[in-house]
């Protein structure tokens, strides 16, 4: 509802971007986005289940940060669809493009690792060293969306923030990518502020633009592309971030709003587990899902929580993703050429 801190102390920190990951947005033309920045807020159409898993996120105790290319002109608008979602969060950061665009920073209009790298590094730096229960760094999962540059951006910053990434390193990376000499400084201002230790357990990439996932294989296992939002919430509570009940909320908004059936969401696991991005640790608790169903859509809970064992003793061992030693220059030098080829008609 606000932007004001939980009460407790968080058990995880979920970072969202906002256009095509929870907002269907349109901006592939310059009337895509005249028309995006004149929408009134209840006119803006959220992407199904991405409101109820937010909300749930931060009833399980997530710290919900929502990083946005959208411009800050925009905040009133976008606070109020947050509003109107139901959804908290504790920070919503968008971006300056009219003062970039009024001091004659074209590049930064478009630039979106020099914006939401910076501004990941810094939310971090700003989080200090707080620990989860095992003295671990406090867990992260973040969702953005294909049509950008988040699975470069996001890997970049789990990388950078678990000091897997050197200082000299990211500096090279950014001006390789055209980023602005203030925009490095600030990330590099802020690693150097970092506790610097693995945090980001998950990257989710919503496949807006029906990517095929074996796009992002070169991004390892700590991504995940997903189709909808039942998907990263099954993760999350393999995970043991959600609970099943959770899970089974999420399942129930795509049921009754989006006309889900019992076989499209067993499918939509089946889909995780034989890609690996899944360990089985939900398995036998499927039924539990039935805890958090809305009466509405316990039949189509129910459906799924049969069709599954079948569909899994027929399901061969998977291996998970393996970990990959990023090439970041090539990761950089291949978003750059593609953000050029790609300008607004």
């Amino acid at each position: 509802m606000s932007d004001a801190p939980p009460a407790s102390p968080p058990r995880f920190v979920a970072r969202w971007d906002l256009d095509k990951t929870y907002l269907r947005t349109e901006f592939d033309t310059f009337r895509d986005l005249l028309r995006t920045a004149l929408e009134k807020p209840e006119q803006k159409r959220t992407v199904p289940g991405a409101a109820t898993l937010l909300r749930e996120l931060g009833d399980a105790g997530g710290e919900i940060h929502i990083l946005s290319g959208s411009p800050r002109q925009m905040r009133g608008r976008i606070e109020r669809k947050l509003s109107l979602d139901g959804a908290r969060f504790h920070s919503l950061t968008l971006k300056p493009n009219l003062s970039n665009l009024l001091r004659l920073r074209l590049r930064a209009v478009r630039d979106q690792l020099g914006y939401k790298l910076p501004a990941l590094l810094a939310s971090r730096a700003s989080m200090g060293a707080r620990s989860a229960e095992s003295g671990a760094a406090l867990p992260e999962v973040l969702l953005g969306d294909d049509a950008e540059a988040d699975a470069l951006v996001y890997s970049l910053y789990a990388d950078a923030s678990a000091g897997l990434v050197s200082e000299a390193q990211l500096g090279r990376l950014m001006r390789l990518a055209g980023s602005y000499d203030d925009h490095v400084e600030r990330a590099l201002q802020a690693t150097r502020a970092i506790d610097r230790r693995p945090a980001v357990r998950h990257i989710f990439i919503h496949l807006d633009r029906q990517t095929p996932p074996s796009r992002f294989r070169k991004y390892g296992a700590r991504l995940v592309p997903f189709f909808n939002y039942l998907q990263p919430a099954l993760v999350i509570a393999d995970d043991g971030l959600l609970s099943p009940a959770a899970v089974g909320r999420v399942a129930s908004e795509l049921v009754v709003a989006h006309r889900f059936d019992g076989d499209a969401l067993a499918r939509s696991y089946l889909d995780l587990r034989q890609r690996g991005h899944l360990r089985g640790a939900l398995d036998a608790r499927v039924p539990e899902l039935l805890d958090g169903a809305l009466p509405e859509a316990r039949s189509a809970v129910e459906e799924m929580s049969r069709a599954l064992p079948r569909l899994l003793a027929r399901l061969a061992p998977v291996a998970p993703p393996g970990e990959p030693e990023l090439d970041y220059e090539a990761l950089v030098a291949s978003s750059h050429e593609r953000r050029a080829s790609a300008r607004p008609r």
